[in-house]
């Protein structure tokens, strides 16, 4: 996995995912919300939403399978699955 952020993350932060998660439907490169930072440092809830505003998941990551969002990054569409529609 990837290395700690030096960038401390906080609630609301947008972050990206580095890490693919199958089991939730999600790819490395996903933009999320930090809905949650546990109070040690090491995980976040990070909330994934769809381009028409639904929640698609809500999962807990180590601080290795995210990045803050930089300015040089782009959003990019793809198709879910429809199963994983929460």
């Amino acid at each position: 996995m990837g290395e700690r952020t030096t960038i401390p993350l906080k609630e609301h932060d947008r972050v990206v995912l580095t890490a693919r998660l199958p089991d939730e439907g999600l790819e490395a490169g996903d933009v999320g919300t930090i809905v949650h930072a546990y109070a040690d440092g090491d995980a976040y809830e990070v909330e994934f939403v769809a381009l028409d505003g639904h929640t698609t998941a809500v999962v807990t990551l180590e601080v290795s399978q995210v990045r803050p969002v930089t300015p040089r990054d782009m959003t990019h569409s793809r198709e879910i699955h429809a199963a994983r529609r929460l």
